[in-house]
């Protein structure tokens, strides 16, 4: 017996928006090994206008963009054309000339070394490459905040050039080591990133309603970023990634539909074959869901702009690995995902899971700030939990 996944899913995307406090909207997919199993969309765009959520909504995908840019450098492995253990400086040699900061002096001037080994493209896939972000580092906030250094999601190349947390390979620090990522695939290919995408995954993928920036029907489309404030209200606002930035951002910057993601999220149940055709070989797909931290595990790590850090980690509790570009769950997870399932998550509150054991993967989009938002993160893990109970059922109904 097929689940029934309708009847248990609307009711919990209808809860978590009309709730309190709730969200503007959301729109979630499930899909399985043969095609989409579940299409859902609650609430609106943006809560002062009229339009409905639709399963078409545009979104910005924020980090879970990197599943994309992580997918295209595989590719480039495969042909031959990328050393994941060659310096990464052979392809974007800015890389080579960062250095690594161990604080700062007494007149606030940032103490800074040369790093012992080079950053290479494996490190950067695994986020061990010494990058992070202003909004998780204190260290980087205060760059930005004294120094000048620009935002993360400024779109400018100024915003990459940072020094080094710590020495190349020492440990895992989440950052920006996407959007390096993404500068090496563009130095490979010869070509902007947007344009590596289409060739290389959109078009394999049949992907339509994605990209770094937005055509006149994806923005007639485009969900709202809202912020949460202190009394739980929403405020919905008008900010967007730049239009035409300098650097399209591999970790974070592509806009798009659920859709299209699950696109992407099929390819990776089947083997590496996607809707259109061939993208990633089979062994290269179980390459990249092993684990590539070693013994290393990943931390919890606090929200450093923040004025009350928060844990903007998922699912706490069961420990967590790397493979070439997701998270890894190391154990069995309280919403039914089994242990070496692969998912990521956005900074509005997006979020998908990959799991290729039991073949099913599901994306979850809202467009709230802050991450880890109590109503989206809820709504999220009620949503993964009803699909896998509603599984469940259909088993034991036979």
């Amino acid at each position: 017996m097929a689940p029934d996944f309708r009847c248990a899913l609307d009711p919990i995307l209808e809860r978590t928006v009309s709730s309190r406090p709730g969200l503007p909207g959301v729109v979630a997919m499930v899909t399985g090994r043969r095609g989409t199993l579940y299409e859902g969309a609650a609430g609106k765009r943006r809560i002062d206008r009229p339009e409905e959520m639709t399963t078409d909504t545009v979104f910005a995908l924020y980090s879970t963009t990197k599943a994309f840019t992580a997918t295209t450098a595989l590719r480039l492995v495969e042909e031959g054309r990328l050393d994941l253990d060659a310096p990464a400086a052979r392809y974007a040699p800015e890389l080579g000339t960062l250095p690594r900061i161990e604080g700062f002096d007494r007149s606030g001037e940032p103490i800074l070394r040369h790093p012992k080994r080079p950053i290479t493209t494996r490190m950067l896939l695994t986020h061990t490459a010494g990058f992070g972000y202003e909004f998780f580092h204190p260290v980087y906030l205060r760059l930005h905040r004294t120094r000048g250094q620009p935002a993360s999601v400024s779109g400018l190349k100024a915003s990459l050039m940072t020094p080094l947390l710590f020495e190349p390979g020492e440990r895992w620090e989440y950052g920006t080591s996407m959007d390096w990522c993404g500068q090496v695939i563009e130095r490979i290919a010869g070509r902007q990133l947007g344009e590596v995408f289409r060739t290389e995954l959109f078009e394999p993928l049949g992907i339509a309603s994605t990209g770094f920036s937005l055509t006149a029907p994806m923005r007639a489309k485009l969900a709202a970023l809202h912020k949460r404030n202190p009394d739980g209200s929403l405020l919905p606002t008008d900010f967007e990634l730049p239009a035409n930035p300098e650097v399209q951002m591999g970790g974070h910057a592509l806009y798009g539909t659920v859709g299209d993601f699950l696109k992407l999220i099929r390819m990776w149940l089947n083997d590496g074959m996607g809707d259109g055709g061939r993208v990633l070989r089979p062994e290269t797909v179980r390459m990249a869901e092993q684990n590539h931290l070693g013994s290393g595990q990943i931390a919890p790590f606090p929200g450093a702009a923040s004025r009350h850090p928060r844990l903007a980690e998922l699912l706490p509790g069961p420990s967590k690995s790397w493979g070439l570009g997701f998270l890894i769950d190391g154990q069995d997870l309280s919403t039914g995902r089994p242990a070496g399932s692969l998912s990521w998550a956005g900074l509005a509150n997006t979020f998908f899971w990959i799991d290729r054991r039991n073949g099913i993967g599901g994306y979850w989009a809202t467009q709230v700030l802050p991450f880890g938002d109590a109503a989206a993160a809820r709504g999220y893990l009620d949503f993964e939990s009803g699909v896998y109970a509603a599984g469940k059922r259909a088993e034991e109904n036979g």
